[in-house]
């Protein structure tokens, strides 16, 4: 992946993760070294029904900042009610910066109370555009952007302008999407955002259909469209190791050991069911052949929290772990992977 950055701005190096508010993902948060904490700007997305507060509370993430993405929850009639302005307030108590998501669906209401949580936390806040969905032309998309600006009274150098493109399932979707970004850049190019940054996901919905007992690759072409840009300043953001598709009302199953870890261009994925039925071999099996393989990093246990992990569990059958714990091991390397990619000056081991 080449680096664009341009020197001395805010960008620089800043990685922008697209993250379930869960168990898995925010003990990866927790987990970050300082250094890596400096550079990484979570966007959580809520769930509906989900009460993330304590979550945070256990799991403090050791950013300074969180993007909270509020769009999945239905507003409510009562025009007391404002998800934004509560969990705005209840990070400040917490000494956690909170950015409000903008999204094009939301109402004039919403984005009020928007605009409100962020003017507790420094003014700031994502404007989050999906131009496949959102708008079908820059003259869309400037009447659409400035209804959002205006409804969240903010400006557009107060917000981080992120260019989702979502779902980059195989090479022909990023290559499109590859021509396409440089005319959305030269559109998004006309007004003085805070930053500007480009996200999208490569990662399948369901691993389930996958080979088990050997690491399958699956390409990384997100990585690939935002490496294609050719252009300084434009920052990096992606859906971490999970799918921008979200599977809704699948019956939950028991899974396999599965660690999702990211490399320079692919994914290997290890889903595991050798050495029969108990967990504590199967994971330990797993994380043994991870360490033995050649995609394991010349730093081992030093590349991150969850390589660590990984590591630990490959010496010894100290726990099964869980789909949190594989998940959490899992956004951890990543994280580190795509950090030192777009710095690899800056290794981030404390």
């Amino acid at each position: 992946m080449a680096v664009f950055a341009t020197t001395g701005s805010e960008q620089d190096g800043v990685y922008r993760p697209i993250l379930r508010p869960r168990r898995g993902e925010l003990a990866a948060l927790t987990h970050l070294t300082a250094s890596e904490a400096a550079r990484v700007r979570p966007i959580l997305e809520v769930d509906p029904g989900a009460e993330i507060l304590p979550l945070i509370r256990e799991l403090p993430p050791r950013t300074a900042t969180l993007a909270v993405d509020f769009s999945e929850i239905v507003e409510s009639p009562d025009p007391l009610v404002a998800p934004s302005l509560d969990l705005a307030e209840q990070l400040a108590e917490l000494g956690i910066t909170m950015l409000p998501v903008l999204r094009a669906a939301e109402s004039r209401r919403r984005l009020a109370a928007h605009g409100l949580a962020a003017r507790m936390h420094g003014r700031h806040a994502v404007l989050r555009f999906q131009p496949h969905t959102d708008a079908a032309n820059p003259a869309q998309a400037d009447v659409l952007v400035e209804r959002m600006l205006r409804g969240a009274g903010l400006a557009a150098d107060e917000i981080d302008l992120m260019i989702d493109l979502a779902e980059t399932a195989c090479g022909a979707h990023a290559a499109r999407f590859e021509r396409q970004l440089h005319r959305i850049l030269r559109w998004a190019g006309s007004r003085s955002w805070r930053s500007i940054s480009v996200a999208s996901g490569a990662m399948p919905a369901n691993l389930d259909e996958l080979p088990t007992d050997r690491p399958v690759t699956i390409d990384r072409h997100d990585a690939r469209v935002w490496s294609g840009i050719g252009r300084p300043g434009i920052g990096y953001a992606d859906y971490g190791v999970t799918s921008p598709v979200r599977r809704r009302g699948v019956q939950r199953h028991r899974q396999l050991p599965t660690l999702r870890y990211t490399a320079e261009h692919n994914w290997w994925i290890y889903r595991w069911s050798r050495r029969g039925g108990r967990g504590d071999d199967r994971c330990h099996d797993l994380c043994r052949t991870l360490v033995a393989s050649p995609h394991w990093p010349a730093a081992g246990a030093r590349f991150s929290w969850g390589d660590a992990e990984i590591a630990r569990r490959a010496r010894m059958a100290p726990g099964a772990g869980s789909p949190a714990g594989w998940m959490s091991w899992s956004t951890s390397h990543h994280i580190a992977h795509v950090l030192r990619t777009l710095r690899p000056d800056q290794p981030g081991i404390d």
